[in-house]
C-alpha cells in the first residue's frame, strides 16, 4: 500500500499542514487549523490519508539555537508518538520559511489583502518544510 507524508509548520495559535502525493514527490498545502484542534486533525488525516511519516518543522534562530516554540513541539511530538506508534516521526529546519512563503505569495499575484492571511502563510510554509524533506527522501 502506498503511504503519504505530511508536514507541519506549528505554532501556537495556528498550524499550517500538507500533505504529499503517493509517490513522495510533490508537497500540496492541505489547510490550516488552530493549534487547540490540531491533535483531532491529525488523527482524521493519518486515518484518511494512510500516513507513515510526519515532518515537523523545527524553528530555530539564526544563530542555530531552538526557538522557545520547540519545547511545545516536543510536547506536542510525545503526544502524537504516544497515540501512533508506528507513525515515523522527522524534524527539518525551518528557518526563513515564512520568508520563502510570503515571497512565494508575491510572486503568485496575490493581493495584499490576501497575503495577510496568515492562515495561509503558515500552510504554505508547511508545504515549504514537506518539499524540502521529499527532496532528500
Amino acid at each position: 500500500m502506498k503511504t503519504k507524508v505530511i508536514a507541519l509548520d506549528f505554532g501556537i495559535k495556528r498550524t499550517g499542514i500538507a500533505i504529499s502525493d503517493e509517490m513522495k514527490m510533490i508537497a500540496s498545502g492541505l489547510r490550516t487549523v488552530e493549534t487547540r484542534n490540531l491533535m483531532q486533525e491529525l488523527k482524521k488525516i493519518i486515518e484518511e490519508e494512510s500516513v507513515d511519516t510526519l515532518v515537523v518543522g523545527q524553528p530555530k534562530h539564526i544563530d542555530g539555537k531552538p526557538m522557545q516554540l520547540e519545547k511545545n513541539i516536543l510536547f506536542f511530538i510525545e503526544d502524537v508518538q504516544a497515540l501512533f506508534p508506528t507513525l515515523i516521526i522527522k524534524r527539518i529546519d525551518e528557518r526563513f520559511t515564512s520568508k520563502m512563503a510570503f515571497q512565494t505569495m508575491i510572486d503568485s499575484g496575490l493581493k495584499k489583502k490576501q497575503r495577510q492571511n496568515k492562515g495561509l502563510v503558515d500552510e504554505i510554509s508547511a508545504t515549504i518544510i514537506l518539499q524540502n524533506y521529499l527532496q532528500y527522501i
